[in-house]
């Protein structure tokens, strides 16, 4: 074998990855979260907002007529 200690931790995490399924393996309880950069969330959020608002404005109300225009090809 070229690499026991290798060998050895490997052995060790399979074993404990095996054993972590079993259903009297210990559970720990993962602490609660905190809220991290809420504000900062908050500021990036609202500035995204107007950049969205200003890149694609709302619709007009009522497209423009062509009625009066007979040179216009988009009509």
């Amino acid at each position: 074998m070229e690499q026991p200690v290798g060998l050895v931790i490997a052995v060790d995490a399979v074993t404990r990855h095996v054993n972590s399924a079993r259903p009297d393996a210990p559970v720990h309880a993962e602490p609660p979260r905190t809220a991290r950069l809420a504000a900062s969330r908050r500021l990036a959020a609202g500035a995204l907002r107007r950049l969205a608002d200003q890149i694609q404005p709302a619709p007009l109300s009522a497209p423009p007529s062509c009625a009066g225009n007979i040179r216009a090809r988009a009509c």
